[in-house]
């Protein structure tokens, strides 16, 4: 997993985010301003900046000139179509407008990470492994045949680990917005996995919620 940095003056968020993104298996540090982040930034190295644009100090737009190499997605407030074109344009991977949804933060931040080559997408847990670049799946070292739908919801389980997920949350990630089956489905699906690849006592079921993999 990466090295990130969350740059974000609201206390609240700044701790949030770091909880959920240590959650799913990420190391992260802490900035409250902007020159607070020019001298973790020097210092680093980071696989990601978290960057919000209204910082104390330094901006994060005027911050984001003296980024070197490091990928970086905005988290800001500001939704003007001015701003986030001033923030794309300024070498921004991305830009979220607050408040967003974690999930939505986590799928941003694997799609910059996979683009810029910095995660790794070789996943081990007990006696499974997942190559998510190779899309290959193993058991006790043996290659297990998955339908293409096991793949994906297994993905959104390593994604999103130790997050608890709704049904309804892992139809949206795993089958797309479109699907209008019923939700039953995510359970059939889910006792595929545990039982295909020895996930007995890791998918746990959630009471009221849904299910979590737990690492």
């Amino acid at each position: 997993m990466a090295n990130i940095l969350i740059v974000d003056d609201e206390e609240s968020i700044n701790e949030l985010v770091k909880l959920n993104l240590k959650l799913v298996g990420h190391t992260c540090d802490q900035a409250y301003d902007g020159r607070e982040a020019l001298d973790m930034v020097t210092k680093g190295p980071y696989d990601l900046i978290l960057l919000d644009v209204m910082l104390p100090f330094i901006s994060g737009f005027d911050l984001m000139k003296k980024i070197k190499e490091t990928p970086v997605i905005f988290m800001t407030a500001k939704d003007r179509i001015e701003d986030k074109i001033q923030g794309l344009t300024s070498g921004a991977e991305d830009y979220l407008v607050k408040p967003f949804e974690i999930l939505e933060l986590i799928a941003r931040i694997n799609i910059v990470l996979r683009r810029t080559k910095t995660e790794n997408t070789v996943f081990k847990l007990v006696d499974m492994e997942m190559d998510r670049e190779g899309k290959v799946v193993r058991y006790r070292n043996k290659e297990i045949d998955l339908t293409p739908q096991e793949y994906c919801l297994l993905e959104v389980f390593v994604i999103n680990q130790n997050l608890a997920l709704s049904r309804e949350k892992l139809l949206e990630l795993a089958w797309g917005y479109e699907y209008e089956g019923d939700t039953r489905t995510v359970d059939v699906h889910v006792q595929k996995l545990r039982k295909k690849l020895g996930l007995e006592e890791r998918i746990k079921t959630v009471y009221k919620v849904g299910y979590r993999l737990e690492v």
